[in-house]
């Protein structure tokens, strides 16, 4: 797959990168079922020029109502490429973001799930149907998903011992 990247040839021209793609077992199974009872949104660091065709493969039934690429992240003091959850919607009750990197839910973290990394070499993995669907569809029951996902993860301790002060979130 051809992707553009950001920077240039030596006579100015976009380069472009090819890339494999391996995809995380279960991935379309989790897409369509998630999106029987909740709203899609995809968030990446990643640039778009690079991101969109593989967000474009992963999502041929078009089951992400938004896409969500690095102009929309912020910059903290703490981190640059935090996906500030305020983009999409100042009522926190019923946002969740599910990330690989921790740091991507700085802001809130209480409404962040953390989950394990991806690699080609993992051809049994079960994290998105086994773990993350389970989660997902008892938290679309809850009124506020904040304090379940504070109970099971803890995370603004987590961010205050990597020596980052808890914000102001409610719990």
């Amino acid at each position: 797959m051809e992707c553009i990247s950001s920077e240039k040839d030596v006579e100015g021209r976009q380069r472009v990168n090819l890339v494999t793609v391996f995809e995380r077992p279960g991935l379309h199974e989790f897409l369509q079922r998630t999106s029987e009872f909740a709203d899609l949104v995809l968030f990446t660091a990643g640039l778009e020029g690079y991101a969109k065709p593989l967000v474009d493969r992963i999502d041929a039934h078009n089951r992400f109502c938004h896409r969500l690429y690095r102009p929309s992240t912020v910059t903290t003091e703490y981190r640059d490429h935090v996906k500030d959850l305020s983009c999409l919607s100042k009522d926190f009750r019923r946002i969740v973001l599910v990330d690989n990197n921790p740091y991507s839910f700085l802001l809130p973290p209480v409404n962040g799930i953390p989950c394990v990394t991806f690699s080609a070499g993992q051809p049994a993995d079960d994290q998105l149907m086994g773990v993350i669907f389970p989660l997902l569809k008892h938290l679309s029951l809850q009124k506020d998903v904040r304090p379940a996902l504070h109970e099971t993860f803890h995370m603004p301790e987590w961010f205050q011992r990597q020596g980052i002060p808890q914000t102001d979130q409610a719990v």
